[in-house]
């Protein structure tokens, strides 16, 4: 295991930790902060391809760290037009410095996970107080005398009212936060992306009928909503702008419907069995609709819409998917986690090809540049190591001189060819070559 750990550490420390693609790429950031015992990673992806572009094992998260780590981005060719995050304070303020003037878009996922949080609270309330109104329905009827009979009469009544009352808390709350998901969606069920004022007049009277429902913890939860509201809406404003440039390129009914055609093929990703089958036939059949009514190349229109409504980021869920994707190497390396581990995570996961979902087939090194592997990611790593080793090899050789021979020392010209002495010089960093005559 120490030569497997050393020959890691070294391949890892020859791969970036910034990705490197050679021609510049004008990408959205999606950026967020996950640990290893308690030593803080800054990982930033590109939302439409999830490729991993700098992921840094860093000492702190402050404004200082997350503006060196932009920073980093931007001399990698990756120049910023955007944000979205949650709202970490060094990382906002880091974003900010390092780019005054690019949009940040909140997390809404983050806004409103103590909402959902404490809906799944009253959840786990009402299962309990349904066990102990069932529990106090057994003892009643296990009741031998009057006076007893009476006494857990009263016990179950109490029960019975405090299930009840648990259960109604959990119900109003859970068709709110319904209606307000759908509320959040860019699109209405009619196909008419959502603007501004719309959407912020149904999360205005969603968040009053949740204050409505009797719970003590909720107006702690709907302050910072409340505050929030601007940022929470800032998507619906690039979805205004959206809808105005593809009016004036197709008619309304078309564009509903090819939004329409977007929203369930978005959704069936997001599903499974019944549910995935409604959502692709919802989709196919809006496409059907669509193409009936135009008489421009169907494909191409189709394609620079759906490339327009996926350019509205709302979220920063994928950077949790990819979070989810590293955990389980983080938790193998029991906290001992290595910057040269964390670049060899990042290269497989940005060169290995997903087997499904809708990039399936690509790697995600492949989404955001637009050119094709020629080999899978074992090779490519291999092809990497060797130019990395030459490079190395080539860079640690010194320069000849001429050097006059000494009258006393014969040439190595005049020494037999068993005598040749050949000094050794610095070792490679990588020793892929020793690897590959060993593994021959």
């Amino acid at each position: 295991m120490g030569y497997l750990s050393e020959r890691f550490h070294i391949y890892g420390r020859a791969l970036p930790s910034t990705l490197e693609v050679g021609e510049p790429h004008v990408v959205f950031y999606l950026s967020d902060e996950i640990f290893a015992r308690h030593q803080p990673i800054l990982v930033t992806i590109e939302p439409h391809s999830t490729a991993i572009l700098n992921m840094q094992l860093a000492a702190d998260r402050s404004a200082p760290t997350w503006q060196g780590h932009f920073a980093d981005l931007s001399q990698h060719h990756f120049p910023c037009i955007g944000m979205a995050s949650d709202r970490g304070v060094g990382l906002v303020s880091g974003y900010q410095a390092a780019f005054p003037e690019a949009r940040w878009v909140c997390d809404r996922v983050h806004e409103f996970q103590d909402l959902f949080e404490r809906r799944r609270q009253l959840e786990r309330t009402a299962y309990a107080a349904m066990a102990r109104e069932d529990k106090a329905a057994t003892i009643f009827q296990n009741a031998k005398s009057e006076a007893n009979w009476h006494q857990r009469l009263h016990q179950y009544a109490q029960a019975q009212q405090a299930c009840e009352h648990a259960i109604a808390q959990y119900d109003q709350l859970d068709l709110r936060l319904h209606l307000l998901r759908d509320a959040l969606h860019v699109c209405s069920p009619f196909g008419r992306l959502r603007t501004v004022a719309g959407v912020r007049s149904a999360l205005t009277s969603l968040l009053c009928l949740i204050e409505e429902i009797k719970d003590a913890q909720r107006p702690k939860i709907l302050q910072p909503i409340r505050a929030h509201l601007d940022d929470i809406l800032s998507p619906f404003q690039q979805a205004e702008s959206i809808h105005t440039d593809l009016l004036e390129l197709m008619p309304e009914q078309v564009v509903d419907a090819l939004v329409l055609a977007w929203h369930h093929e978005h959704l069936a990703y997001q599903s499974s069995g019944k549910h995935k089958h409604y959502h692709q036939y919802e989709r196919q059949q809006w496409l059907d609709f669509a193409e009936g009514l135009l008489a421009h190349p169907f494909e191409l229109l189709k394609a620079m819409v759906f490339e327009k409504l996926d350019s509205i980021i709302q979220t920063s869920s994928l950077v949790e998917m990819v979070n989810a994707f590293i955990r389980p190497y983080l938790n193998s390396c029991k906290g001992h986690i290595t910057q040269e581990t964390l670049n060899l995570i990042m290269f497989y996961h940005n060169h290995r090809r997903y087997k499904g979902g809708k990039r399936q087939g690509k790697a995600p090194i492949e989404l955001l540049t637009g050119t094709t592997l020629e080999a899978e990611w074992v090779d490519l790593f291999i092809q990497s190591m060797q130019e990395a080793s030459q490079g190395t090899s080539l860079a640690s050789r010194p320069s000849l001189e001429l050097v006059p021979p000494r009258p006393e020392l014969a040439t190595p010209s005049e020494l037999p060819a068993s005598q040749v002495i050949v000094e050794p010089g610095p070792e490679s960093d990588i020793p892929w070559s020793a690897m590959d005559a060993e593994a021959a």
